[in-house]
């Protein structure tokens, strides 16, 4: 089931990006020929409006739109055909369409999540055995103060715990609404994987507005670009290692999906479901929509550098030219993705 769920979602993710070019084709009056479900050979013609075919295809990782005369600016109403700004938006609104896609996701996931109230802190897990599980804490508790001491941070609770390890503490918290004090010993040398005194602590959350969520989803997608966009850097400086910035696969990406789900499933029960599965397709759509718009032959973002000179020199770049440079790099790409995926399997990268 979780192959099936990874093969539909992301289809469904490319599928987006081509819907963006097919909108943006209509509004620009752009003829197009063909939308396909997945991509040939064709299982079948589902049907045809104003001259459009609408086709389910066998291979399903996504779908494709046929522009109509795409290399021949001699086709009236093709796409070579079009003004050159027009020719931009139709190109650009696919990386756009993930981009859009993107900053929904994380909408979702900070309305999930909440706000944190950074001033309190609260039980999120207990582990079995330890002083907190002996003494009753449950996920849940508020806890208020440690030797009187007033709790208003994560770190603060830290400190004063570590502060007396081996020695006895009051712990006073909160469960709905009433307040109880508790006495526990914070262990020198817990178990491997637990603290002192056995629990997972994070702050509350309060509830967020769709309006304020959809502000932090568009800060996560810009940070998101500006840390890609960094990584060369980074790797050529010996900050991160090749194999933390290595290109991945259907597979890679399969076993990066299933580590997260494997996350989700051990999470805390009243941590809000699949917010990591969540996390990875927003990542998906984001790498295609900045994979898109690199500037190579045959990508969205090939094929715009090649318009941008006819805006300024009102000259265009001769059609064979791009064409043959687009075969090219298309040539050469998808070489770069065959090698991609077999290295999946010959070196399928290592998760945490």
């Amino acid at each position: 089931m979780d192959l099936i769920f990874f093969v539909i979602a992301i289809a469904s993710l490319i599928l987006i990006h081509e819907i963006g070019h097919f909108i943006a084709a209509k509004f620009m009056k752009v003829d197009i020929d063909e939308f396909g479900i997945g991509f040939p050979p064709r299982i079948t013609r589902l049907f045809t409006i104003n001259s459009t075919e609408y086709t389910l295809n066998w291979i399903p990782f996504g779908g494709f739109v046929r522009l109509k005369g795409m290399d021949d600016p001699e086709i009236p109403g093709g796409f070579a055909a079009a003004k050159p700004w027009r020719r931009i938006v139709v190109l650009f609104a696919g990386p756009l369409m993930n981009i859009l896609v993107g900053i929904l996701i994380y909408t979702i996931i900070f309305i999930r999540l909440g706000e944190p109230i950074i001033d309190q802190v609260t039980v999120v897990e207990v582990a079995q055995n330890s002083p907190a599980f002996s003494a009753g804490l449950i996920p849940g508790d508020l806890i208020l103060s440690v030797n009187e001491q007033a709790i208003d941070s994560t770190d603060t609770l830290r400190e004063v715990i570590y502060e007396n390890l081996g020695q006895s503490i009051q712990l006073v918290y909160a469960r709905n609404g009433k307040e109880e004090t508790v006495s526990m010993i914070p262990r020198p040398n817990p178990p491997e994987g637990e603290g002192a005194i056995g629990i997972i602590m994070d702050n509350p959350r309060q509830a967020l507005s769709p309006i304020k969520a959809a502000f932090l989803g568009t800060a996560t997608v810009k940070e998101f670009f500006k840390m890609i966009g960094t990584i060369p850097a980074r790797m050529l400086a010996g900050e991160i290692s090749p194999d933390q910035g290595r290109l991945v696969g259907y597979k890679g990406m399969y076993d990066i999906f299933s580590n997260y789900r494997e996350q989700d499933a051990s999470m805390p029960s009243q941590s809000p479901a699949g917010i990591n599965t969540l996390n990875f397709f927003g990542t998906i759509t984001l790498s295609l929509a900045m994979l898109n718009l690199f500037p190579l032959p045959a990508l969205d973002g090939g094929r715009i550098l090649f318009i941008l000179p006819e805006i300024v020199l009102r000259k265009r770049i001769p059609v064979k030219f791009e064409y043959v440079v687009n075969f090219i790099g298309f040539s050469i790409m998808i070489l770069i993705l065959i090698y991609v995926n077999i290295q999946d399997f010959v070196d399928p990268i290592t998760l945490p």
